[in-house]
């Protein structure tokens, strides 16, 4: 009766054996599981749930069905970071070149964006000539040179995961933990991370709606993490407005190599600071977080850590001479409106942004969708703070055919100015999860 005992077993609440787990994830990637088979089991798995220990025995099945990248040969303890995804979002690009020149290796796989939040492969590739692809030995000499390297995800990385995931999409079992906790982990075990260091987000912006919801998905990875053998860290941040200024793939490496040169926003450095001082302390080379934010700013005041950025993407093949000098977005058009009432700014709808700056052409509705690199929105003012009128709120980059000014009215509705200061604002990182 094979496959159907073990859709059974879980219909039933019944807690399932590693064997059992780890032959229904082999069979379903060698088609010997039909897609409604496991489309069943996935919904059995959503209504009745796992143990931490079934969880953990499953991300190991997805993460061991295809490729395992091997960085033994890395110096030091590499250390992985990954986010749940939201608007403005380019830690990736500051972080990894700070904690590589502290002495930590990164050698991350990333992967492209769909619908309104940005991939990390889509931004690096907005720089002329830079490579994603690198075989495994060029990636694994990057990193012993430089200390960082990344790369698009291969496609024989956890080959489970990305059928899984194909099916939940299509059959409402996404919001399972159980599945979001062993996809995101499994990803990250076969890239061959030694440590993990989480960013996961809550709000409007971002895929867990409630803090309480994201906690409790960070709490899980965290204890998969460390049951499988990867010490793992959570952050639990906030996407109740965008993360950072810029929103579009150049104009957010532009904001990246910014915030490298010591001029990132506040909201964005607070998460650059807590990811960063989580992997350096993973990575053996800092002792708390007071040591780790002290070298993290030291890296930014020397410039050290854009020196690595620059050297990364000269490795990659990218145009790296403009860096330092002049921003890398270069649109058709741009559009500047002006703020017309004195107050602060009290809300901002990120995911409105997002999807504004989607339609633009930033960003996919669908994987096969192109995107245009240079177009975007780039905000001059942060959640809190005072504006004034006359002074300039946002600049639309656009095609050089799209109506700007009709955006940016919808851009602007979507940015609240109250005449008194915001009471209360939640703490963009507001928790680190570490047990």
């Amino acid at each position: 009766m094979w496959p159907i005992d073990c859709i059974a077993h879980k219909r039933d609440g019944l807690v399932l054996p590693k064997e059992e787990i780890e032959r229904f994830i082999d069979d379903y990637v060698h088609g010997r599981v039909a897609d409604y088979q496991a489309a069943a089991w996935c919904m059995a798995v959503y209504l009745k749930g796992m143990t931490e220990e079934e969880i953990a025995d499953l991300t190991l099945a997805m993460a061991h069905s295809g490729d395992m990248v091997d960085l033994s040969p890395l110096a030091g303890i590499p250390v992985d970071k990954h986010s749940t995804g939201g608007i403005a979002d380019t830690t990736t690009l500051i972080v990894a070149p700070l904690v590589a020149a502290a002495g930590v290796p990164v050698a991350k796989m990333s992967g492209r964006g769909l619908g309104f939040t940005g991939g990390t492969i889509d931004k690096l590739e907005a720089i002329p000539g830079f490579r994603t692809t690198l075989t495994e030995d060029e990636f694994l000499h990057q990193v012993q040179n430089i200390g960082m390297a990344i790369m698009s995800q291969s496609a024989d990385i956890a080959p489970a995961d990305k059928l899984l995931y194909a099916l939940r999409d299509a059959t409402a079992t996404v919001e399972s933990l159980p599945l979001i906790a062993s996809s995101i982990m499994s990803k990250k075990i076969a890239a061959g991370a030694k440590a993990i260091v989480l960013d996961v987000k809550y709000g409007e912006g971002a895929f867990m709606k409630t803090k309480e919801d994201a906690r409790h998905l960070a709490h899980t990875m965290v204890r998969i993490g460390h049951l499988v053998g990867r010490p793992t860290h959570a952050v639990i941040s906030s996407m109740e407005a965008p993360l950072g200024t810029a929103i579009g793939n150049s104009l957010e490496v532009d904001e990246a190599i910014e915030a490298l040169s010591g001029k990132g926003g506040r909201r964005l450095m607070e998460v650059v600071l807590a990811i960063g001082s989580q992997m350096l302390i993973l990575g053996g080379k800092a002792k708390d977080d007071a040591d780790a934010r002290h070298q993290l700013q030291e890296l930014i005041d020397s410039r050290k850590g854009l020196a690595v950025f620059k050297a990364f993407v000269k490795a990659q093949g990218g145009s790296y001479t403009w860096i330092g000098k002049r921003p890398l977005t270069k649109a058709g058009q741009a559009y500047t409106p002006v703020c017309t009432d004195a107050g602060w700014i009290s809300a901002v709808d990120g995911r409105g942004l997002g999807e504004i700056a989607m339609s633009m052409g930033a960003g996919r509705a669908c994987k096969e969708d192109s995107i245009d690199p240079m177009v975007g929105i780039r905000l001059y003012k942060e959640l809190g703070d005072p504006v004034r009128p006359g002074e300039p709120l946002f600049t639309l980059y656009g095609k050089s055919d799209a109506d700007l000014p009709a955006l940016a009215q919808q851009a602007a509705d979507l940015i609240t100015v109250t005449p008194q200061e915001p009471e209360h604002i939640d703490p963009v990182v507001s928790e680190i999860i570490t047990e």
